[in-house]
């Protein structure tokens, strides 16, 4: 059985991500917890913000963990950054667009209003684009178009995210698939990205 320190962060995560900061309530983490209110401040003394920077750090590693896995499942990069699009897509369309980036939500509240919470958002951030940065980087690419690349790629993600669920229509998530991979494709075909074939490369 989880402990219920892990009980506690694993309810923030699923709750922020649907519902953002302003939306989670204690009563409502500590019920989709099964845990007793005394347990919050016991293991979180810093209560909610404390609870809430422990979910987006957990968030954000396991959001990273799976666009990994669909990375790795693809023959090349094109194909890799085009199903990170397609999945986002596909779990748009699952959730009745309900849950999109797990951590977009709770950084678009707290930016300006929450020093803590901002922090803990950007750390998250920042991993997901070092990590995108030494992808891209393991294709040939120099060091500074893999960082700039990860960031288009993951703005073009976190953007068409935000349009998908207020529109209620996955085009945008498509079109900024397509996007991704244009700029992915162009990069790779520069000089800096080697100007190689990343599909024949994986052969």
């Amino acid at each position: 059985m989880k402990d219920t320190r892990q009980r506690l962060v694993q309810a923030s995560a699923a709750l922020l991500q649907r519902q953002g900061l302003a939306g989670t309530g204690i009563k409502q983490i500590l019920a989709d917890a099964g845990a007793p209110y005394s347990s919050l401040y016991h293991h979180f003394p810093g209560g909610k913000d404390e609870l809430a920077a422990a979910a987006i750090r957990v968030s954000g590693s396991t959001y990273q963990a799976l666009v990994e896995a669909v990375w790795d499942q693809a023959p090349d990069v094109i194909s890799a950054v085009a199903a990170v699009f397609d999945g986002a897509a596909q779990t748009l369309e699952s959730t009745d667009f309900a849950v999109a980036c797990p951590i977009a939500t709770v950084a678009l509240e707290v930016a300006g209003t929450n020093e803590r919470l901002r922090i803990a958002t950007a750390e998250v951030f920042e991993a997901w684009i070092a990590a995108g940065a030494a992808r891209f980087a393991s294709e040939g690419i120099s060091a500074g178009d893999s960082y700039t690349l990860a960031i288009t790629v993951i703005a073009l993600l976190e953007g068409a995210f935000i349009l998908s669920q207020s529109l209620r229509d996955t085009g945008p998530v498509h079109a900024a698939g397509a996007a991704a991979t244009a700029a992915t494709r162009r990069v790779l075909a520069s000089p800096s990205g080697g100007g190689h074939d990343p599909v024949a490369r994986r052969r």
